[in-house]
């Protein structure tokens, strides 16, 4: 996580901070092959150099971005979850679980979609 430590310190709310780093900590946690990078400013997890996902924090929620293929695969899962999103990202309220299970959908589908890309994004 000290890839991230200095974007966490960026956070000046102390429970968007929290739960930003209850995130990260979960993704480590359950998939430690990834890597942490901070690319464009925003903390993503990669894998052998591919885009698996990233967030984004704005005042009213935590922003996750899994690629627009992925949101679509997920798409009735979002709505379950009562997520506002858009083709690019997905914005939890900060006074919203986080729905682990949607995370996990989200990054095994890359992992497996992207098994053998060679690309940082999708072409």
């Amino acid at each position: 996580m000290e890839d991230f430590s200095e974007f966490l310190s960026g956070i000046d709310d102390p429970f968007q901070r929290e739960k930003t780093e209850e995130v990260f900590t979960w993704i480590k946690s359950n998939y430690p092959n990834l890597e942490t990078e901070i690319k464009w400013k925003q903390p993503m997890f990669t894998e052998h150099g591919t885009f698996i996902i990233g967030f984004s924090v704005s005042k009213k929620h935590l922003a996750i971005a899994p690629e627009s293929v992925t949101i679509t695969h997920v798409e009735a899962d979002i709505v379950e979850a009562g997520y506002e999103y858009t083709k690019e990202l997905i914005r939890i309220p900060w006074k919203a679980p986080v729905d682990y299970s949607l995370l996990e959908k989200m990054i095994e589908f890359n992992i497996r979609d992207k098994a053998n890309c060679s690309t940082f994004w999708r072409k």
